[in-house]
Formats: structure tokens, sequence, C-alpha cells
């Protein structure tokens, strides 16, 4: 993709215990004594890719990816138990402490922007800057817009498929109804709920949509841990004590000093703009850029052109 770093291989892999359950893959890439930059990726569910580490210069940033609780290529894959915000919070603090970190930059997108706002609320003191992508605080409007009522309207052939897996009378709640069928006994049912449920988000976070990234959706093994552990947190609303939490002047409050940049596709039918300047508007000194030519994809190049830009800015931190 034009405007990211060349392709990078890690120098360091490895898996961490995390509970008696969940053991999470993670990577090192990039210079071994550079200024470090974790990547907390969307979903949740979704794992990362080895694209992930191209948002950031080698030759400056020591650059952790990690797959979170039940995703990619941590272990058990799709395993609900144990699997909040807050878990991963900590697990992101477990990490920083095995790698021997002080501070790092944090950079996530969709759910991954959730996560760093939830950790930088969380330990402010470890977190030099933040770098956020498509805003998504999981509240109540925000996924009502996405997946009961809202997108609807422009996706109207992959927004179809989405309900036809689900009766009639369980429309009034698609979230509840997909999680009831994800979470099912019947296998055949599970993976049938999970194709549904993730080739809908992938055939809509573009603003063109991506032939090769809607067939993502058809492997198995990745659509059933993507689209359960998303049901779960939804159906959990997150497991936040309150519907808007993140964005309660209380909790932006204890991230005004970190410097930020956020990156918001204009046309994200995802996770809409008005989240992202919301939160802006709260977060005085934060930095805000509106891509006019992008869906929710980090992968749209205006996007990742900005992502990489901010990267570059906090080379010097």
């Amino acid at each position: 993709m034009p405007g990211l770093y060349p392709e990078i291989e890690p120098f360091d892999e490895g898996m961490l215990q995390v509970s008696e359950i969940h053991s999470l893959y993670y990577e090192q890439s990039g210079k071994f004594d550079g200024k470090p930059v974790v990547y907390l990726h969307g979903g949740p569910g979704g794992g990362t890719s080895p694209l992930d580490r191209r948002y950031f210069d080698p030759e400056v940033y020591r650059i952790v990816l990690f797959d979170q609780r039940g995703s990619g290529k941590s272990e058990p894959s799709a395993d609900l138990r144990e699997n909040t915000t807050w878990d991963i919070v900590e697990d992101i603090e477990k990490l920083r402490k095995h790698l021997g970190i002080d501070k790092w930059v944090v950079f996530g997108g969709s759910w991954g922007s959730t996560l760093a706002l939830s950790y930088a609320q969380t330990h402010p003191d470890r977190v030099k800057a933040l770098i956020l992508r498509g805003i998504f605080t999981l509240r109540k409007q925000e996924l009502d817009f996405f997946y009961q009522f809202g997108t609807s309207m422009l996706f109207p052939e992959a927004w179809d498929a989405y309900t036809s897996v689900i009766p009639e009378s369980e429309r009034d709640d698609f979230v509840s109804a997909y999680y009831k069928r994800l979470t099912s006994d019947n296998e055949e049912e599970r993976l049938k709920a999970a194709g549904a449920w993730s080739t809908w988000e992938v055939s809509t976070s573009r603003l063109q949509p991506d032939p090769d990234l809607i067939a993502k959706a058809s492997n198995d093994k990745w659509a059933l841990a993507f689209a359960r552990i998303e049901a779960h947190y939804f159906k959990h609303t997150g497991f936040f004590p309150r519907d808007g939490y993140l964005l309660e002047d209380e909790q932006i409050a204890k991230i005004k000093g970190i410097p930020a940049v956020i990156v918001q596709g204009r046309y994200d039918v995802v996770c809409p703009a008005s989240t992202a300047w919301e939160l802006h508007k709260k977060w005085k000194g934060s930095e805000i850029h509106l891509v006019g030519d992008a869906g929710h994809s980090a992968k749209e190049e205006g996007i990742a052109s900005k992502l990489v830009e901010a990267a570059d800015k906090f080379k010097a931190l």
C-alpha cells in the first residue's frame, strides 16, 4: 500500500500467559532498542496482521503487536470466558511489564480506539501519546446505528444478507439475536451466524467495498472469533459501568495532558464521524483529521497516510 513503511519481520515472538485460561500471542519488530509503540487491533476479535507493523518507522520504533484474548494466534480461539474490556486493559499492562517497557505510544483503531481510551484513562502515566482511528466508544446509539438501523439505509443488499439469518420475530434486537446463535451448542448455527455477521462488517468498512476483504469472512476460524467476541462485548455494552462512560468529563480529564491525534473517515458508516468529533471537542488539545475520501478501514489510502504521519510526528517523544 502506498505511503506505508516497507514490509518487515518480527525480531521476537512469544506467548504470554495472562490467566489460567488465556495465552496471548505477541511480537516485536522494528528497532530492538527503539521507542516503544503498541498496536491495539479492532473487533474485538479481529487479530493482527503483518501490515499492522507498517505504520511505524522501523528505524525508530520498537513495534509491539499482540492478539487480544480469543483472537488471532492467541489461545484458546474465540473463547469468551474471562474476556472483558478490563481484562484486556490489564493484559496490556502485563505485556508492558513483561517487555520491560516504561511508557509507550498507544495506537488503536475502531475497537482498538475503545481499548486505547480505556487503557489510557486507567494507566495515563504509561502513555506517551495516542493515535486513534475510527473512534468507537460503544455507546448504545453507535451500536444501534450499525447493527439496528442506520448503515442499513446505505447498504441495503448487504443488510438483507445480514438480516436473513434472524427470524422476523427477533429483529428488534439483532445483537441479542446473533449473540444467542453465536453462543449456541449447534456448530452449524454458530458458523452460519458468524459468516453473516462478519460479512456485514467487512462489506461496509470501506468507501469502495473490497472483494478480498469480504472474502475473509468465509474463513470460519477468523469469522467465528471475530463475530463471537464482538457480539459478546456488544451484548454486554463493553462491560462499561454506564453508557457513554469513556466520554464523561471525569474520564477525559484523566488523559487531558496526553498528546493525541484522531484520524476519522468522513464516510465511516461503521463508526460514524460524530463520535470522533464529540471526543475531539471534549478533549482540548487533541488533533483531528477528517479524511474526505474514506470510510472506516485503516487500509484506505487517505487514512493510512494520516496514521503514518501521526506516528512520524511522535517519533521525537
